[in-house]
């Protein structure tokens, strides 16, 4: 194909896509049907993972839970059972050990089969600023918020490309679309998931696995504990996030497949003015919003004794 009628070609498809998410934002489409699906969730045992297996639970899915805690796993499957769930497994996982990964994955595709949702939910934050935080926690924090979504993609994404079916969902940040204070490790590693889920996705594109469908979600500060302490300035315009309203955004997203998904919405619009705004510029916006004051009151969940 010549020069211009690639470039038209170009044109006329980039006009379309434009106008289809246009349409999609006024007219939402049509949800997927997710029941029998076998859904995998890591750090389901709290947070957001424990509300996303009990609503995937309720619309029919297996949900296969990970986590640390046997404490919160066994929480979360009484809650899914109670939601309906046909089919629920819990299994202990360190997803920040590569060989731990591989060994409870193995686990699940002989016990339940091969997962056709993968949901990478778990995540740790310091608070810390980077000079006072310790090298064995900025290790941490990049196996867990990170590398964890590398060994889950190649224990389950081999059977979603041979039967052209599956999703991959990253449970990423608005820390990974901007640097910030005290969170130099965690931007660092949420980052790096969003530019691995991408490229992961632009190799299925490649493969033509069109059945293959990724999302990633970014939103703000989640009142779930993780961030227990910090308080936006302007709760209004930037608020401190509903769990609940975050899980139905985030299921409502995966049913839809739509590719990235930020919580609230006016975190499309700060990004985009980062694409183009002066360094400066930006900064001021940050200050306005209060980035640089945002974590100075964290204290994240209680440890446990």
């Amino acid at each position: 194909m010549n020069f211009f009628l690639e470039t038209l070609k170009v044109i006329v498809l980039f006009v379309y896509y434009l106008l289809e998410s246009l349409v999609f934002l006024v007219v939402p489409g049509r949800k997927k049907n997710v029941s029998g699906e076998i859904v995998l969730i890591t750090g389901a045992g709290s947070g957001i993972g424990k509300l996303l297996a009990i609503k995937f639970a309720s619309l029919g899915a297996t949900v296969v839970l990970w986590d640390i805690s046997q404490e919160g796993l066994n929480c979360t499957v009484r809650l899914a059972r109670e939601n309906g769930a046909g089919r629920v497994h819990s299994y202990i996982c360190d997803c920040s050990k590569r060989q731990d990964v591989y060994r409870v994955a193995d686990q699940v595709k002989k016990e339940v089969g091969d997962v056709s949702i993968l949901i990478n939910n778990a995540g740790v934050v310091i608070g810390k600023r980077f000079l006072d935080s310790p090298d064995s926690l900025l290790e941490k924090t990049m196996e867990v918020n990170t590398m964890a979504h590398f060994w889950t993609y190649k224990a389950f994404l081999p059977a979603m490309v041979a039967a052209n079916h599956g999703h991959l969902v990253s449970i990423a940040s608005c820390a990974g679309l901007g640097g910030g204070n005290q969170v130099a490790d965690y931007c660092a590693s949420k980052f790096a998931a969003i530019g691995f889920a991408e490229s992961i996705d632009m190799e299925m594109r490649a493969l033509r696995k069109t059945g293959v469908k990724t999302t990633i979600v970014c939103p703000f500060a989640i009142n779930t504990g993780m961030f227990d302490g910090v308080e936006s300035k302007w709760p209004r315009v930037l608020p401190v996030l509903d769990p609940e309203y975050v899980a139905e955004r985030i299921i409502s997203a995966v049913r839809q497949n739509q590719e990235m998904l930020f919580i609230p919405r006016i975190v499309y619009v700060l990004y985009s003015l980062k694409s183009f705004l002066p360094v400066k510029a930006s900064v001021l916006l940050l200050e306005y919003f209060g980035s640089h004051d945002f974590m100075t009151t964290f204290k994240g969940r209680p440890k446990k004794e």
